[in-house]
């Protein structure tokens, strides 16, 4: 939205207004010690330097828009008749995500709005309600941001992976323990605490439970130390039958029965 690279709006399909793209807008728009232009033109750099074609690039830019304009497209259905089925009566959205993803825009909204579904050997449409479609719409919207992020890091290890070094099969990570405090905990930031946690809990039982377990069996005149960092019951409260997980899981396979 920085106008930094010429022509990414015009090919994107996005206004001047960083508030007309509601997925993107909700939380601080600007920060005093972070320039936008820069780190634009850091990043349209970076494309070229790791080897991205225009084309693949263009193509990054254009489904990182793509997910803008479904975040809007989300607010586009409307209930119709006496089941309340979802309709898109203004399409100006549709369109422009069935542009830049390179589809039929007609056909994509049929789907979100009368998802086929296999019943024994037929197929057979189910009109959705205006919060089913907006949600499989932001499940879309997931899924291609998942893609392209994958997409990038694969480009990326390509050109910078020596083909004659020896490959590893493991990725060390270390990230702080401790749950994120917001007003609004979405599905992600959930799983995003989760996996903080296993990630935190493994650090603790290899770096500091084992790592005392070795000094004791070599003899080595040592003082345990209690880290009082045991997360265990947290991770229970996801991994454990009719935790989280399992929950979570019920939910989504029977969402209508649970309520």
């Amino acid at each position: 939205m920085s106008d930094q690279v010429p022509d990414l709006k015009e090919k994107c399909l996005l206004s001047d207004n960083i508030l007309d793209y509601w997925y993107v807008s909700q939380g601080k728009l600007t920060v005093p010690s972070i320039d936008d232009k820069e780190d634009m033109q850091f990043a349209d750099e970076a494309f070229d330097i790791l080897g991205f074609s225009e084309e693949e690039k263009y193509n990054v830019f254009k489904n990182t828009a793509c997910m803008m304009h479904m975040g809007n497209m989300t607010k586009d259905f409307v209930p119709v008749g006496k089941e309340d089925q979802a309709e898109i009566k203004d399409d100006s959205n549709a369109q422009k995500v069935a542009t830049l993803a390179g589809i039929d825009a007609e056909w994509m909204i049929t789907y979100f709005c009368k998802p086929k579904l296999k019943v024994g050997t037929e197929w057979v449409s189910k009109g959705n309600t205006c919060s089913y479609a907006a949600s499989s719409v932001a499940g879309i919207a997931r899924a291609v941001y998942e893609r392209t992020f994958r997409i990038v890091v694969e480009k990326c290890n390509t050109t910078l992976c020596d083909p004659t070094m020896k490959k590893v099969t493991y990725i060390g990570v270390l990230d702080i323990a401790g749950f994120e405090i917001f007003d609004y905990n979405g599905f992600e930031q959930i799983c995003i605490n989760y996996v903080n946690e296993k990630l935190q809990q493994f650090f603790n039982q290899h770096m500091f439970t084992l790592e005392q377990e070795e000094y004791v069996r070599e003899g080595l005149d040592w003082a345990n130390v209690d880290f009082g960092m045991d997360l265990q019951k947290c991770i229970d409260m996801f991994e454990k039958p009719m935790a989280f997980l399992a929950i979570f899981e019920e939910e989504s396979l029977f969402p209508i029965t649970l309520r």
